[in-house]
């Protein structure tokens, strides 16, 4: 069955236009390769992402996969446990799914702070600007900015989101502008001002360029480049 995918709500051949005029470098590859899409998923909130989200942390596609059917049939009607539930299932019954003791703690924490509205529903999230979504959605245990902003990217479509910590926009920024070596976060950040206001779509060109290039030409990419520290006194004279 072919997969499903939507359309972003923003303006997408404006947004590719005006990366192509902003950065002739980036032109080449949004014409080469195909549009930026998202694909047609369930109306999840955030709360349903998150609890995805920290089924899969660290382990593989397969066993994540597996356990979250596990979680899901824990709750009414084969869901997702709602927050409710989730605070009243007993860890061994969690444990018996596959989850380990920081998930659970994590998945604990999240049912809490949905339930004292720190974490949105996807009507609030809407409304909600992508700082503030990041600012409530990191409070929660074993939550980071990465996931925070996959969300922000493929749930709720924003246009002006920028993971500077993804191994895959920044080898792809090395690929792009021939570089031997990955920017680190504060340079792609940096650098990526140029692509506002639609760092995303600039960021899923990135990834294109990743798949483009192929395993070979990603291992010759070398880690970001460590800035030494001069010594404390080098300033002095005749240091």
């Amino acid at each position: 069955m072919p997969t499903e995918y939507e359309l972003p709500p923003f303006d997408l051949r404006l947004a590719m236009d005006t990366l192509a005029v902003k950065d002739p470098l980036l032109a080449p590859l949004i014409k080469e390769t195909q549009e930026f899409r998202v694909e047609k998923g369930p109306a999840n909130g955030p709360y349903e992402v998150l609890v995805e989200a920290i089924t899969h942390q660290s382990i593989s596609g397969k066993a994540a996969a597996t356990i979250f059917g596990r979680v899901k049939a824990l709750g009414s009607n084969g869901r997702i446990p709602t927050p409710e539930e989730m605070l009243k299932l007993r860890k061994p019954a969690l444990r018996k799914a596959g989850l380990s003791g920081a998930k659970i703690l994590a998945m604990k924490d999240l049912a809490k702070k949905t339930i004292e509205g720190v974490v949105p529903t996807l009507e609030q999230a809407n409304q909600l600007s992508d700082e503030e979504l990041v600012k409530r959605l990191v409070s929660v245990r074993g939550i980071g900015a990465w996931t925070v902003e996959m969300f922000l990217i493929f749930r709720l479509g924003r246009p002006d989101v920028l993971p500077i910590h993804d191994l895959g926009v920044r080898k792809g920024w090395a690929i792009t502008y021939g570089k031997k070596h990955m920017p680190n976060p504060k340079e792609l950040l940096k650098f990526g001002e140029r692509w506002r206001p639609y760092r995303t779509v600039a960021s899923w060109y990135m990834w294109r360029a990743c798949q483009r290039a192929g395993h070979a030409a990603l291992r010759k990419i070398r880690p970001a480049k460590v800035r030494k520290r001069p010594p404390a006194d080098a300033h002095r004279k005749g240091k």
